[in-house]
C-alpha cells in the first residue's frame, strides 16, 4: 500500500466537524461532506464547496434561513436535502427539492448511514404550537438532535449538545449529556449568545461531565475538528 493511499485509510476512519455557527456543522464522514441547519445565526455555509448532503432539522429560521439554503445549493447543485414534512411544506412553497428523512427512517450515502430520530420539537412555551423536529445519527458516531432532548437509545460517540435556547435550561442540557453518556460532546444552539458573554453555558458542562469521563470540547468556529 502507498503512503497516499495508507494515509487516505487512516483519514477515513475519522470524522471530521466544522463548526460554522450555531447549529451549522460542516461535517467529513468517508469522504461525504454534511451540512447541518444553515440558519441566520450563521453566514460561512454559503463558502461550502463540494457538499452532498444538507440536513434539515426543522423550520425555525436559526436552523432554516431559506435565502442561505438557495445560496448553498446554487453552489452545490448535486447536493441532496433530507428533512421531515414540516420543512417541506416550506421548501415546496419555494420549489426546493428534498427527500423525506424523519423518525424511524435512514438512508446510506455511500456507505455512509443517516438515521432520524424523534417526531417534535421541545415545548417553548405552554400552549403554543409545536413544529416537527428531526434529530439525525450520522455513521453511527455523531448524534446532532436538533431542537430536542431525544435519547435514540443507541450508543453515540459524538453528541452535539445544545446549550441555551427558550427551550432549554442549562441543567436540563448538562442531565441529558450524563444520559447519552457519550464520549465527548460540543456545545451548539448557542449563537444567539454573545462570545464574550458565553460564560456558564460553556463552563458548567465540562465541570459537571469531566468528572464522568465525559469529555466536553468547545469548538471553534470555522476550525475543523479531527474526531
Amino acid at each position: 500500500m502507498s503512503k497516499n493511499t495508507s494515509h487516505e485509510a487512516f483519514s477515513h476512519n475519522f470524522m471530521k466537524i466544522t463548526k460554522l455557527g450555531h447549529c451549522c456543522l460542516l461535517i467529513k464522514e468517508k469522504g461525504v461532506k454534511i451540512l447541518t441547519d444553515p440558519g441566520i445565526y450563521s453566514t460561512d455555509q454559503i463558502r461550502v464547496r463540494n457538499l452532498d448532503v444538507i440536513l434539515i432539522t426543522h423550520e425555525h429560521t436559526d436552523h432554516l434561513h431559506i435565502d442561505s439554503l438557495k445560496t448553498v445549493l446554487k453552489n452545490n447543485s448535486t447536493a441532496k436535502v433530507y428533512t421531515n414534512r414540516g420543512v417541506g411544506k416550506i421548501l415546496d412553497k419555494e420549489g426546493i427539492k428534498y427527500d423525506l428523512l424523519e423518525n424511524k427512517q435512514s438512508v446510506l450515502i455511500d456507505n455512509v448511514l443517516i438515521e432520524g430520530f424523534g417526531e417534535k420539537h421541545a415545548e417553548i412555551y405552554p400552549g403554543l404550537p409545536t413544529v416537527v423536529n428531526t434529530c439525525y445519527f450520522i455513521a453511527n458516531k455523531l448524534f446532532y438532535p436538533g431542537d430536542f432532548l431525544y435519547n435514540p437509545k443507541k450508543p453515540v460517540k459524538i453528541l452535539a449538545l445544545p446549550v441555551a435556547g427558550p427551550w432549554l435550561k442549562l441543567s436540563e442540557a448538562v442531565n441529558y449529556a450524563k444520559e447519552i453518556k457519550p464520549e465527548i460532546c460540543f456545545p451548539v444552539h448557542d449563537g444567539m449568545l454573545k462570545p464574550e458573554r458565553v460564560g456558564s453555558a460553556h463552563t458548567v458542562p465540562e465541570d459537571v461531565l469531566k468528572p464522568l469521563g465525559i469529555k466536553f470540547l468547545v469548538l471553534k468556529e470555522l476550525k475543523e475538528i479531527v474526531f
